[in-house]
């Protein structure tokens, strides 16, 4: 789908200016009635006003006083207590706004592409879980989708459509609005509202289906790493005009999609920021699928720009490690899987979710959302909510040791490594110093895997599930999977040439 930048442009730069010429506060699109704020926290909150004006906001007994700077913008904390609600919102300048049915409690980014943005209307068991939809205490905001050239303040209206977003604000869940939530957003919170005794979720429905990571990182963030620098030069600017079809004399301006450099980043997560949030969730990677030794780059660098930008530390951010697909392209979908796994290794207070046995080969958009969104919640319950004793990933390669003729494999998250089905382990595969792997014998002993082939009496390398349709039966006592792995350093098809 193309966008005339002109057009978007001007609906851009109408919202950066449109606070200055307001005499009365206005909100953000992102803060309305029935919202959740992070509870216990100093929340962060903006708006505009009058250049100037003092702004008074007030959330039960506390209160905090503001003023608007000269372009008429105004920002401000207030201390949000325990979970729980209904709170009224005030704001009060020369106006009043109030927002009604506020909860405190969760709040969490959903984004990514398509998987992400698939909705429970389209998952598994769509009718009945609709059906019994009956939370309340969930709800959701879904971010407009639209590309910027520059980041803007506030969600975008579609010019075309002149709507703000498809669920006109925050809907609480219910029968009858939980069928157009995002699945893995909505399975995400039901879950954690579950297990933390029916604390508040709120999500950020912010994802687009198709997208590349780059899309979703700042354009500063991709120039200041050398091997993405060139993604950031491919500005919208720099795009050629196009000649008229209806007469070749004249130039029409550029085009540009959802998948340029920057432009999600700047209309779809910089009006989010800087709200105050628990943490983000992702699904993303099957359009980087052919640059997946880049992703491993390209996936932390967009993490850590989240992560400067929101100002909130180190937040969790916990993602879904794509399903095996048939993109007939194999091995890059097992490369990808490797840059996710090095993600995971190396961007702090991160979570990844396996799901090599919640596939559909055939489609690239598996129904089964409803295990997704539990086990990424099992990330956050473990590691963000201090859950003990709770089993929340599978076994994930730790190392390995060379033992003559056989390869030895550790894992974190190896207790009671075992075969789902009681088959012979699949998907195991050996080399030797030529680099050529061959199917190989891989026996549970323990917590490791003991690897080995006639064929290779001198091992130096393993690999796991290294096929884009590979469906292992390698599980842990959670009947949590292994995630795919390798333990060389070989070169990658999709490396640098």
């Amino acid at each position: 789908m193309k966008f005339n930048v002109r057009y978007y442009l001007a609906a851009a730069l109408a919202l950066v200016g449109v606070g200055s010429a307001q005499a009365e506060i206005k909100l953000p699109k992102l803060f309305g009635d029935h919202m959740v704020l992070q509870r216990e926290t100093e929340a962060n909150l903006w708006g505009w006003a009058a250049p100037g004006e003092e702004v008074k906001v007030s959330l039960g007994e506390a209160t905090v006083t503001t003023k608007a700077d000269d372009s008429g913008k105004w920002k401000t904390k207030i201390k949000t207590g325990a979970a729980g609600g209904p709170h009224e919102l005030k704001f009060k300048g020369s106006n009043e706004v109030t927002l009604k049915d506020v909860y405190l409690g969760e709040v969490w980014i959903a984004s990514g592409q398509s998987n992400m943005e698939w909705t429970v209307s389209s998952s598994l068991n769509p009718q009945e879980e609709a059906a019994n939809a009956k939370h309340p205490l969930i709800r959701m905001i879904k971010v407009q989708r639209i590309p910027a050239e520059k980041p803007v303040d506030d969600i975008p209206v579609d010019p075309g459509t002149k709507k703000t977003t498809p669920t006109s604000g925050w809907a609480v869940c219910s029968p009858e609005t939980a069928p157009s939530f995002s699945a893995v957003g909505y399975y995400f919170a039901r879950y954690l509202n579950q297990e933390l005794a029916g604390v508040p979720v709120g999500i950020v429905n912010d994802n687009w289906g198709g997208t590349v990571c780059e899309a979703w990182t700042s354009n500063e963030a991709l120039a200041a790493v050398p091997s993405l620098k060139y993604l950031a030069d491919r500005k919208i600017e720099n795009l050629p005009e196009r000649p008229d079809p209806k007469d070749p004399t004249k130039k029409l301006p550029p085009k540009f999609d959802a998948n340029q450099p920057a432009v999600l980043f700047n209309g779809m997560l910089a009006p989010v920021i800087p709200l105050s949030i628990r943490g983000a969730i992702w699904y993303q990677g099957e359009s980087n699928v052919g640059r997946a030794h880049e992703y491993a780059t390209l996936f932390p660098t967009m993490i850590a720009d989240w992560r400067a930008r929101f100002g909130q530390g180190d937040f969790p951010f916990l993602f879904v490690q794509l399903a095996p697909y048939r993109y007939n392209s194999s091995p890059r979908l097992a490369e990808l899987w490797d840059a996710q796994n090095k993600t995971l290794a190396t961007s702090p207070n991160t979570g990844m979710c396996v799901t090599t046995d919640i596939t559909t080969i055939g489609d690239i958009h598996p129904k089964n959302k409803q295990d997704v969104g539990k086990r990424l919640a099992l990330w956050a319950l473990a590691n963000t909510y201090g859950k003990k004793d709770l089993v929340y990933s599978g076994p994930l390669y730790d190392s390995s040791e060379v033992e003559g003729n056989k390869i030895r494999v550790k894992f974190k998250h190896g207790a009671g490594l075992t075969a789902k089905d009681d088959k012979p382990l699949t998907y195991f595969q050996i080399a030797g110093e030529d680099e050529k792997f061959v199917d190989a014998k891989a026996t549970i002993d323990g917590e490791t895997i003991v690897v080995t082939s006639e064929e290779v009496q001198k091992p130096v390398a393993v690999r796991f599930a290294w096929n884009e349709l590979a469906e292992p039966n390698l599980f842990n006592k959670a009947g949590l999977p292994a995630s795919p792995f390798r333990t060389d350093s070989f070169k990658l098809l999709t490396g640098p040439k």
